[in-house]
């Protein structure tokens, strides 16, 4: 019986995953040192308290349970070694792995840059317990400000450093959220301040003209104070340092200034480029080895324009899919299909019901209309999965 092991239970994994079961006559293994795919494009609703764990987790236990495959097991492991040529695959835990096909889905990282020092002062709200982290953390700035507000009104500064996607998303829904908040308290001192932080002449570098007006816009709407054209030099514990030459002082930091590949990919002796992603052929195939595929944000794919693709949830569904049928079909000796994948848009969240967007790269979208196409297209994903470990949670429940 031919072995699938899939390292990483993210976007990417999880649609590899859903096509390589529909051949009932392989054994499948997810690999993840977490128990819970994270929705991450979803965190943000999280720390604005639209929704909670629940929310944004799904179980991956229950999930391989609800996919009702006769060979398919979900394993809580670290990885720590790959073996190419025996095939095994060596965890923290002791446990050997062996595998026919491996399919490497385990994505990015946040990348700190060692030459800024005292990032360590830094947050990184991609990860779950981070971002849980700092929600608990900005509820306790709004507390203590209210606590002590008839006594002294102290400035909270929370700085923002990278003007991306991210960035900008965690920026203005931290900003809406705060807004509200002394808004329906009627509180005295709403004198909570949020900086954005850019080293690009503009924010959300590489998108369009229009799209990045209209998110200026939005921000400065919300109080941002929008700074551009500025690197972070160093990072101390209650300032930065800029290389405009100013300092800000600030009560928290979160940083997402750049991606760099799991540190997974070391393992393996194939290309890559400078932030460690997988470089793959059009099958989505390593160089070296025919039966190692790389789906993902761990992956660099172009399209067949030669054209790098964005690391986002599109690109991870059409690789991951694309990646399983072309195990299956190689499985079976048929020929394998090049993945293509295209945009279909973004949408970037700006804080409540407010959304801006970019649709098939022909129309742009902004305000409420925006954000209910982004709340579609999030349901649209989660919705099937919900269905899954419901599933499996029942059957979990029987044994």
């Amino acid at each position: 019986m031919e072995k699938v092991v899939i390292i990483g239970g993210g976007y990417a994994g999880i649609y590899a995953l859903q096509e390589l079961v529909k051949n009932r006559n392989i054994k499948i293994t997810l690999i993840d040192k977490h128990t819970f795919h994270n929705l991450q494009p979803e965190v943000y609703d999280l720390i604005a308290n639209k929704s909670n764990i629940a929310d944004v987790t799904i179980d991956l236990t229950t999930l391989c349970m609800g996919l009702n495959h006769p060979y398919l097991e979900y394993k809580n492991l670290k990885v720590r070694k790959i073996d190419k040529e025996t095939k095994k695959i060596y965890t923290e835990e002791q446990e050997i792995v062996e595998f026919d096909y491996l399919v490497m889905a385990a994505g990015t990282r946040t990348f700190f840059p060692p030459q800024i020092p005292g990032l360590n002062h830094a947050h990184d709200i991609k990860k779950l317990h981070w971002a849980m982290f700092f929600k608990q953390s900005f509820e306790n700035q709004l507390f203590k400000k209210i606590q002590f507000e008839a006594k002294q009104c102290d400035d909270t500064h929370i700085v923002v450093v990278g003007a991306g996607l991210s960035g900008v998303e965690i920026a203005a829904e931290m900003a809406y959220n705060s807004k509200m908040f002394f808004k329906r308290g009627n509180f005295s001192c709403d004198n909570l301040k949020i900086s954005l932080v850019s080293s690009s002449d503009t924010i959300l570098p590489g998108l369009t003209p229009q799209l990045i007006s209209m998110s200026h816009e939005r921000l400065k709407s919300l109080g941002i104070n929008v700074i551009t054209n500025t690197k972070l030099q160093k990072c101390n514990e209650d300032h930065l340092e800029l290389s405009n030459g100013t300092k800000i002082y600030h009560s928290f930091i979160i940083f997402t200034g750049g991606i760099e590949a799991s540190p997974i990919t070391s393992q393996l002796d194939v290309d890559k480029n400078g932030r460690g992603q997988i470089l793959v052929n059009e099958y989505l195939q390593t160089n070296k080895y025919p039966n190692i595929f790389a789906i993902g944000d761990i992956a660099e794919i172009k399209n067949k324009k030669g054209e790098i693709m964005p690391p986002n949830v599109t690109v991870a569904r059409i690789s991951g899919t694309s990646a399983g049928k072309n195990i299956l079909s190689m499985i079976k000796n048929k020929k394998m299909t090049a993945c293509d994948p295209k945009l279909e848009g973004i949408l970037i969240a700006l804080g409540g019901k407010y959304a801006a967007g970019n649709l098939y790269g022909l129309l742009h979208v902004q305000g409420r209309i925006a954000y209910e196409i982004k709340k579609y297209v999030f349901s649209s994903y989660r919705k099937p999965l919900l269905k899954l470990i419901k599933a499996g949670y029942k059957k979990l429940k029987k044994l």
